[in-house]
């Protein structure tokens, strides 16, 4: 399969594997990331410094938009219209406003911005079956599509630049608020004398059965908090999401008090584990949530 030249900035748990697929699919690629070794895995395709990309489409898996600034100011988006870039595609999760904002830094120079943030997590980019969201202008998108293809299996167009981003805080609002009420099931469960394998397995079975439950419940019983999606993204995200709510005079007032929950997953040091660690929040005493 030929294509458009590709290249990954990121390749963190969830730039590598989409990385990966995306050189599966056949499409020329090149990759770059902060930790020269990560980069270096991909052999050939690494390069040493952003400005030596050489792509027609750039996907940006950093942590947000903040880092793709860092490391495209405008002379090395100026050289990226020179080599032949035209297309940016943001995959994390973001802001509205920050993707207007870069697609009006980028727009300047002639390169279009689409944010495709994804959904599915770090197995879901491992398995090829990601969930995107797209913000994009018509054109923009039906170029795009096709390497977005090769490691996702849902794409929805929500609309013009920011729309992705608008979708995706959506989802995190039911990710993150759905994580807390798996992480209390579970240590009520575990307070009653039950079974946490067994609460699982006959949650799994009935209306309370969801894609969090499977994928975080079995981190939740072991509190196994090796990185999957990190406390200090999931805060990021609810920040963003309240921020949009304040903005167009949405209450959220569940959403309010998870994002109290994970701030103090942020103040016990526990940023950096996977997001389940609000288990240890949770199970410490209502007190903790408290705003």
């Amino acid at each position: 399969m030929n294509g458009p030249d590709v290249a990954v900035l990121g390749l963190g748990p969830m730039g590598a594997p989409v990385a990966r697929h995306i050189a599966r699919a056949g499409f020329p690629l090149q990759v770059w990331n902060r930790t020269r070794a990560r980069a270096e895995e991909f052999g050939h395709r690494a390069v040493a410094r952003p400005e030596e990309l050489r792509a027609r489409i750039v996907l940006s898996a950093l942590p947000d938009i903040d880092q793709l600034d860092d490391i495209a100011p405008e002379p090395v988006v100026r050289r990226w219209a020179a080599q032949g870039t035209t297309h940016v595609a943001v995959l994390s999760t973001t802001s509205p406003d920050k993707v207007r904002g870069l697609a009006g830094r980028l727009g300047r120079h002639g390169l279009a911005v689409l944010d495709a943030p994804m959904s599915g997590g770090d197995a879901g980019a491992r398995a090829g079956t990601l969930s995107l969201m797209v913000g994009a202008d018509p054109e923009a998108y039906r170029t795009v599509e096709p390497v977005l293809r090769s490691f996702a299996t849902t794409i929805e167009h929500m609309g013009p630049p920011g729309a992705g981003s608008a979708a995706k805080l959506c989802n995190q609002v039911i990710v993150a608020g759905t994580l807390v009420a798996v992480a209390e099931a579970l240590d009520l469960g575990r307070r009653a004398g039950l079974s946490g394998e067994q609460l699982v397995r006959v949650l799994q079975g009935g209306l309370a059965a969801t894609a969090v439950l499977d994928a975080k419940a079995e981190k939740i019983l072991h509190r196994d908090y090796r990185l999957g999606g990190s406390g200090t993204n999931q805060v990021k995200d609810l920040r963003y999401a309240t921020a949009l709510a304040d903005t167009l005079g949405a209450g959220l007032p569940q959403t309010r008090r998870t994002r109290a929950l994970f701030e103090e997953v942020l103040r016990r040091g526990l940023g950096d584990a996977d997001h389940t660690a609000v288990y240890e929040v949770v199970s410490g005493g209502a007190a903790a949530g408290e705003e």
